[in-house]
Parts: structure tokens; sequence; C-alpha cells
């Protein structure tokens, strides 16, 4: 039986995608014990999931390099067969290169990568398509499982399920307001229109980490609906997977709620400001709908990742978004 690690220590969003990873390869080994390695917070998203063997967490916040080494001691001492590398830093680099894998798999960009058994070009454009993240990450097995690469699937609990049912008994759209970056966040003041705009008969589910509270009852307190619920803190991640599922429609920013809709396979629209859907990181749903400034501006997007603020103090990327825009997806 083959063991196989998968590694994956950065945000929320990105194991998500990662879940892609473990789909295929249990495709393609349905016999090979597949590990994780997830940094702390993050272990619940795939703690239960139905293809993997084991989730090892790395507590970076307290003791971050200490954790490390006992974590690469455990890792020597299990003996993979495979040791496959999503990131591009140096720590999990070191953890691949002596991790005593028989074959070491990750990307060029890592600075560890001359001591990996195979290192895999990482592009984010071919130059005749757009790659998507999980086609990135799928290069690094494609040589052993074949050339599509597997959407991003997590799995609620029956329990996941059964608690979020009670918010599931009419009509309802999921939002989820918030983000790490100002410049990925679409303003709260135009989510009060879309709020005010929607149809009555809809339920609307403010969805969010115990640190969005604050901003969604900001939009709560700026509407006069009653149909408005901030669930912001309230549900697990695979819960606000499992609420997402049978939304109507979810609107997210380009951020981790964008992932776990595409993980259920549930309706979506992302709105995206500051950053583009080129860069790889789009909704993957069969039903997704992107929505972003119509004006070709020449400042968008300003960076890979969203900023603190916006480098022009206009934000024209968000502010030029219509309401309409966002009303039509339904």
């Amino acid at each position: 039986m083959q063991k196989i690690l998968v590694i994956q220590t950065a945000f929320i969003g990105d194991v998500v995608l990662a879940t892609g990873i473990i789909e295929k390869l249990h495709s393609a080994m349905p016999d090979a014990a597949i590990d994780i390695l997830v940094r702390k917070g993050n272990e619940n998203l795939v703690s239960a999931h139905p293809f993997l063997h084991e989730v090892l967490i790395w507590d970076k916040k307290k003791n971050k390099y200490p954790n490390l080494f006992r974590l690469l001691q455990k890792i020597r001492k299990t003996g993979y067969d495979k040791v496959i590398n999503l990131q591009r830093f140096a720590a999990t680099g070191l953890l691949t290169a002596f991790s005593k894998g028989k074959q070491t798999i990750g990307f060029d960009k890592n600075p560890v990568s001359f001591l990996f058994s195979d290192v895999v070009l990482h592009v984010v454009s071919n130059g005749e398509k757009e790659l998507h993240e999980i086609e990135r990450n799928h290069e690094l097995i494609r040589s052993f499982t074949d050339d599509k690469a597997a959407r991003p699937k997590l799995y609620p609990s029956p329990e996941n399920n059964q608690s979020v049912a009670k918010w599931k008994q009419q009509a309802y759209v999921c939002i989820a307001p918030a983000s790490v970056w100002f410049t990925k966040q679409f303003p709260f003041d135009q989510w009060i229109e879309l709020v005010k705009s929607l149809p009555d008969h809809l339920t609307i589910y403010l969805l969010g980490a115990p640190g969005d509270f604050a901003l969604c009852e900001s939009i709560l307190s700026g509407t006069e609906k009653k149909s408005v619920i901030n669930l912001a803190g309230k549900l697990s991640f695979l819960e606000s997977a499992a609420l997402q599922k049978d939304a109507v429609m979810n609107y997210v920013n380009d951020s981790a709620p964008m992932h776990f809709a595409s993980s259920v396979n549930a309706p979506v629209a992302a709105v995206y400001c500051s950053t583009i859907p080129a860069f790889g990181f789009g909704p993957l749903s069969d039903i997704s709908h992107i929505i972003e400034v119509a004006e070709q501006l020449e400042c968008r997007p300003c960076g890979l990742h969203g900023k603190k603020a916006c480098p022009l103090g206009h934000f024209h990327c968000a502010r030029w978004i219509g309401n309409e825009q966002l009303l039509a997806v339904l």
C-alpha cells in the first residue's frame, strides 16, 4: 500500500482547493493511504474526509519551528512513498526535501526545490488559456494519474447537515461579505444596497468567521428587513458549506467562501474588486457568475493578492460595480 503526503499549510481557501488533489489521488490509487498536512485551525475542513487516512497539523502561531521539527520527525518515521508539496515557501520545502520520501514533488518556485526529486514548473497562465489553481496543482501529480484535474470537494457530515436544516425551511440566499484584504472586499454599503433590493420572499443569511460578526451586524442594521439573519461566527466551515449548497444564490468575494461553494457545487456569484479571475482562483460550480467592473481600469489588478487599502485612494474597481449586476444573476 502506497503512503502519500500532501502538504498545504496556507489559508482556508488553499486547503479547499487542495482537496481536488485528494479526489484525484484516491481515484487513481484507491488503496493508497493519503495524509494531508495543514496549519492549525484548518484541520476541521478535512478531519472527516472519507479519502484521508490522517490529518497532520502544524501550529504556526506557537512554537512554530519546534513544531515544524517535530512534524519532520513524524514524517520521516512514516516513510512516505510520495510527498507532494503544493506550496512555494522554504519551511514546507525543507519538510519535503528531508522527509525521506521516495519521491518528493514540488514547484520550481519553492526555494528548496533543487532538493526535490521531481520539480514542476509553476505558471499563472500558459499563454493560450488561463490556468486555474486546481490545474496548477494537478501538474504535480499528472505524471502518475491523468491529464484532467479534479474539482475540490468538501464532505459536510450528517451532523453538519442536520445543524443547518432549520435554516433551509424557505428559499434563501447567502452573503459572505468579508475578506481579510480590504481591496478584495465589496464595500459594506453596497452589500446593504443589494440586501435591500433582493426579493422579499428570500431569507438572507450573512456568513463569516467570528471576526466578521460586526461587519455583518452593520449590514443587518443598515436594512429594515426582518428576513436578514447574521450567522457570522455561528457556523463551522463545513456547516457553512452545507448551508450554501441549497441556496438560491451565494454572493461572495474572491475569498474562502467562494471555494466553499465550489466544493459543494453550490450556485455562486463572485464579486471581484482589485483581483481578477485570470489569476486562477475563480469559482468552479456548475452555476457560477463573475461580477466585476465593466470599465477597463489601468490600475486593475493592482496585485496578485489583496491590499490593505486602494493604492490610488478611489477604489473604482469596487465602487463602479453596479447593484443591477448583482441582481442580474438571480
